[in-house]
């Protein structure tokens, strides 16, 4: 790191700390040739491949954009929308690839939306996967009644006064 003091092309850290939700660090740094001290932000870049092929950086404002659209006049409140852009960076970031294709985000979107609202899901899937006809959204809604999104997978279901006639396992 160059000093923006003296130029000298060297530093030493002398303390990091994370920033913004983990995803960033920032560094107090110390130039060993003129002795002034400097803060520095680091941020570990996640790009996305568009389909045109151009690549832009990650925006969770753009993820908010498009859910919110799907969540229109639904009752899901900002808090849980900002929730859901976080969960679907992290899943993004913790793939360890710098770079993403566009189709992966809106993967990583189609599960959290599903568990914070199966109508907004069934909206956001419906453009995301270019519904064409009335036999995918009936496809869909299938899907959804198959599996209801808080519902564990069968085999571990616990008996409950609700379901006592379920068994483990079938």
């Amino acid at each position: 790191m160059i000093c923006p003091f003296c130029r000298h092309d060297d530093s030493r850290v002398v303390d990091s700390r994370p920033v913004s939700d983990g995803t960033e660090i920032r560094r107090r740094r110390e130039c060993p040739k003129c002795g002034q001290r400097f803060s520095t932000q680091e941020v570990a870049l996640l790009n996305i491949i568009k389909r045109s092929g151009a690549t832009e950086p990650f925006s969770r404002e753009k993820v908010l954009v498009g859910v919110r659209k799907a969540c229109q006049g639904r009752p899901v409140n900002e808090d849980d929308l900002v929730l859901l852009a976080q969960r679907v960076e992290e899943t993004l970031r913790s793939t360890g690839q710098a770079e993403i294709e566009a189709q992966e985000v809106g993967l990583a979107i189609l599960a959290p939306l599903r568990e914070l609202d199966e109508v907004a899901y069934l909206r956001y899937a419906s453009v995301y996967r270019n519904f064409a006809s009335l036999e995918d959204f009936e496809g869909e809604i299938a899907l959804l009644r198959a599996l209801p999104s808080n519902a564990a997978p069968e085999v571990e279901k616990l008996e409950t006064p609700d379901n006592t006639h379920q068994k483990t396992g079938k």
